[in-house]
């Protein structure tokens, strides 16, 4: 006979069944690969970024040194018109900067619509390290840098000043102005000029970092802010599974939370060139024809020290630099 006591031992049973109920999904073991360490920066002109932070990875040193090392190499760099001095500036004349940076443990730091700091991704790496937040922008963040000992410095040099002033005379916006600049100096492609940088290191303990840093838009409105201080879009790092970052209109990136896409789809098994090949994809599904007048391209690298890249328009270059040297590869994409 069917009791009311045997129906509630049943019932019971069985939600202990649903709470231990054996997944169908196999259990994901994470390797992180040591002792092979690997830095990857968008553009090939970075090789000499990433020359400074194999200085660090070479020696045995933390990814999230190198990174911070690297970057600043085009940060001070007055030939460099994407990033820190030198950058082109926004339509009133400011050199506005943006940066992140992100660990291993997922901490992370970003500053936004920062003047006159040679150096924000110092900057964001305090903010990660000396306060309970993750970002601070504009005013803000000059004064949390003055308060840490910074110095403020004009970051408006004569040439770029000069390409600034000779767009006043049409103020036409074109978020391919660096781009198409670049592709001047140096056809075909942009092999020997950049934009904005992102770096991403595997170090020999297994351990993933990275940093982002840009001048960004070239003659933007004022205020503007794109996707490299934004964890999740210009950048994101998992130590579980990899580290992915972003460099072009960040608009776009941002529409997608581009880097975090890379990341989650190397979590479903895929290697660093087919995510990023996925993820410029789902920018040109969501944005149709619009997609073949930007540029986006995407860097990522993984646990066991995978690399790879991809962009929506030909001419993105990446460097990788290892214990097999300097390399720099031409990036594959949607549209040729």
């Amino acid at each position: 006979m069917f009791t009311r006591r045997r129906f509630l031992h049943t019932t019971a049973l069985s939600s202990v069944g649903i709470l231990f109920k054996r997944s169908n999904e196999p259990h994901q073991v994470v390797v992180n690969v040591k002792d092979n360490p690997v830095v990857i920066a968008t553009w090939g002109d970075n090789v000499k970024a990433n020359a400074a932070a194999w200085g660090i990875l070479g020696k045995g040193g933390r990814s999230l040194d190198a990174v911070e090392a690297g970057v600043q190499v085009p940060e001070s760099d007055p030939t460099d018109q994407s990033v820190g001095y030198g950058g082109l500036p926004d339509r009133d004349g400011k050199v506005t900067l943006d940066a992140c940076i992100m660990d291993e443990q997922g901490n992370c730091g970003a500053v936004m619509f920062l003047e006159s700091i040679m150096h924000p991704i110092k900057i964001a790496r305090l903010v990660m390290e000396k306060t309970p937040h993750v970002q601070l922008a504009g005013e803000g963040a000059l004064q949390f840098a003055l308060a840490n000992g910074y110095k403020m410095e004009n970051l408006l040099t004569p040439e770029s000043e000069k390409v600034w002033q000779e767009w006043l005379k049409t103020s036409k916006y074109d978020p391919m102005t660096i781009p198409k600049l670049l592709e001047q100096k140096n056809q075909p492609g942009q092999r020997d000029n950049h934009d904005t940088i992102g770096m991403i290191a595997l170090d020999a303990s297994g351990n993933l970092s990275g940093a982002c840093t840009t001048s960004g838009m070239a003659f933007k409105m004022r205020g503007r802010v794109g996707d490299s201080p934004i964890i999740g879009a210009g950048l994101f790092v998992d130590n579980e599974v990899g580290a992915a970052t972003s460099t072009g209109v960040g608009e776009e990136v941002i529409r997608i939370c581009g880097s975090h896409t890379v990341v989650e789809l190397m979590r479903q098994g895929l290697n660093p060139e087919l995510a990023c090949k996925k993820t410029v994809e789902r920018i040109v599904r969501k944005r149709g024809n619009k997609a073949k007048d930007v540029q986006v391209g995407f860097i990522a690298v993984n646990t066991k020290g995978g690399y790879g890249g991809y962009a929506l328009q030909k001419g993105f270059t990446y460097a990788v630099h290892s214990k097999m040297g300097n390399e720099v590869f031409d990036a594959k994409s949607i549209y040729s």
